[in-house]
């Protein structure tokens, strides 16, 4: 292998391992997203909790994750029914009941040192013309909100922060619920994994073996 093709491979193997390590970690937002159930799926919800005003029957539901923006948001678990989440909350005349489903998210998405909460639903007897916030108020506080009147905490959770940026890796399966690192913002950042090093390593040691073969050949 001449030099010239060497130094042709090295460039390339280097570039796909840089490549991975870029691709490793996203950049997001992690913050409480608010969702309608329709049917049997839930839709990311079209008005804010202070200003929706759901009906009597409802399902609504909060996730707790890092997302760049509604389209990879992830969905609240959990398939429960209204039925089943009000079943213990009878009816009132001039109220209605909205079914929540709170989903603290995983560990992988938790702001560094907490640990989410199990996820839970609860029911919501509220009057009438009460928004979603309301519901929220009767069912799971404390509840924080930000200058902005963003929703920053549902039942004190998370204690800090309120839709900072983050770099984190794809949200876990969720049958997956295994710690991996995020950067807060303020922390430093994630650094060069061990495997991005390796991989440099080993194509430096790939480089250097060509070209002393050519020139042992050519001795």
């Amino acid at each position: 292998m001449s030099p010239r093709r060497a130094s042709a491979l090295v460039l390339a193997v280097l570039l796909l391992v840089l490549g991975d390590a870029g691709r490793a970690g996203a950049t997001g937002y992690r913050y409480w997203s608010f969702w309608d159930r329709v049917g049997g799926s839930w839709t990311y919800a079209t008005q804010g909790p202070s200003t929706a005003r759901p009906s009597d029957g409802d399902v609504q539901g909060f996730r707790f994750s890092v997302s760049a923006d509604s389209q990879d948001s992830a969905k609240p678990r959990g398939t429960a029914s209204f039925a089943v989440i009000c079943a213990r909350t009878p009816a009132r005349a001039g109220r209605k009941r909205v079914a929540l489903v709170l989903d603290f998210g995983t560990r992988a998405h938790a702001p560094r040192g907490e640990t989410p909460p199990a996820p839970r639903t609860a029911c919501a007897r509220i009057p009438d013309d009460a928004t979603t916030a309301d519901a929220l108020a009767a069912v799971a506080r404390p509840l924080r909100y930000d200058t902005n009147a963003l929703l920053c905490a549902i039942a004190g959770y998370p204690r800090t922060g309120c839709g900072e940026q983050v770099t984190t890796p794809k949200e876990p399966t969720a049958t997956s619920d295994e710690p991996t690192t995020t950067s807060d913002k303020g922390s430093p950042g994630p650094g060069p994994s061990v495997g991005l090093f390796a991989g440099v390593a080993a194509v430096a040691l790939l480089g250097a073996a060509a070209i002393w073969q050519t020139r042992r050949r050519r001795g």
